[in-house]
């Protein structure tokens, strides 16, 4: 026969519930932000042009396409 779960019990345990859900929550990776080899590559690669001054602002990269 079913045992008869009282409405304390269930509160409890949805409370455990949130409370796991927090934690997950708190630690999951965002799989946006994680990058393949060639998006690495691209980056560094970028970046080196970034710091040689060899970057285009956004408007004016604009204005030409």
């Amino acid at each position: 026969m079913a045992e008869a779960i009282s409405s304390e019990e269930i509160v409890n345990e949805l409370k455990v519930i949130r409370s796991d859900l927090d934690y997950i929550k708190e630690h999951m990776v965002d799989v946006d932000t994680i990058l393949t080899p060639e998006e690495e590559a691209r980056l560094e690669e970028t970046l080196k042009e970034y710091k040689k001054g060899k970057a285009v602002p956004l408007d004016k990269f604009e204005k030409n396409v």
